[in-house]
């Protein structure tokens, strides 16, 4: 497996192959991270390349987040990476990424960059968008691995390439969980061994809350203000918890499938997850 750092030899690397899968990735890589690695492995034909970037991304970080702390494990996401099947690793620092401050940026549309992630931490798809379609042109894949965990930045990458026409398939991996039902997350860290427990309310919550659609309730506003209500009473901090549609994140309409989303802090730490409903 080769580690590279900087974009010429990247090129050079890619030069005489077909164009590769890739899999973003910010670092400090889990079990889900690594099953997406596994899943573009699979879907590579013979002699293809399957390339990984890491690189923590500031333009998509808000001042009071956590960037700076955001854990930087390279070594043993190297280690990881090759033991998955990875052949290029693309970890450039932010000055080969960045080497002129980023004013050319990639703004999705707000009828969906604006909502929910976007309404909460704003820019954030922007700059999402933004070293995405700059790792997409360096890397040149023909196809690239998002998880599902993160449900409404799938949306926007699909979206955007998509409406830019570009050569690329998005492929969707499934959210990776822990034996007792927590999506895996590299946030999961800040965690203590009683937020780890009580975290698992998160997806219990969003599970409530599409079994109710299933059986029949068409409340929305009521059954959202139920699950954040369920969410507060055990001392978290809800952003949202909502119901929409699938295709656009939209709302909820009958005979559509739909997608339960959620966002919460627990303490320090902001949780996200997700439930798909048919």
């Amino acid at each position: 497996m080769q580690v590279i750092h900087h974009i010429a030899p990247l090129r050079a690397a890619l030069a005489e192959s077909p164009r590769p899968v890739l899999v973003p990735t910010m670092g400090n890589l889990h079990e889900g991270h690594l099953a997406l690695v596994r899943q573009a492995k699979a879907i590579a034909l013979p002699g293809t390349p399957v390339a990984a970037t890491i690189f923590v991304n500031r333009l998509q970080f808000l001042p009071h987040e956590d960037f700076d702390r955001y854990p930087r494990t390279l070594e043993s996401d190297c280690a990881l990476l090759k033991a998955a099947g990875c052949d290029i690793v693309f970890a450039p620092d932010e000055a080969t990424l960045y080497p002129e401050p980023q004013t050319f940026k990639v703004v999705p549309p707000a009828e969906l960059g604006d909502i929910l992630e976007g309404h909460f931490r704003p820019g954030f798809f922007t700059g999402v968008c933004t070293v995405v379609a700059k790792l997409f042109n360096l890397v040149q894949p023909s196809a690239a691995v998002f998880g599902k965990k993160d449900y409404q930045q799938l949306m926007v990458i699909r979206r955007m390439v998509a409406q830019m026409a570009l050569p690329i398939d998005i492929v969707a991996g499934e959210t990776v969980r822990s034996a007792e039902g927590l999506a895996l997350s590299s946030r999961n860290g800040y965690l203590s061994e009683a937020e780890r427990v009580e975290a698992l309310r998160l997806s219990r919550t969003l599970r409530s809350l599409a079994d109710a659609w299933r059986q029949g309730r068409r409340d929305v506003s009521a059954l959202e203000a139920d699950a954040m209500r369920e969410l507060a009473d055990h001392g978290w901090q809800p952003d949202y918890v909502v119901l929409r549609r699938q295709r656009d994140l939209g709302a909820p309409a009958e005979g559509e499938p739909l997608v339960a989303l959620a966002a919460a802090r627990l303490d320090k730490t902001r949780l996200i997850d997700n439930v798909e409903l048919g």
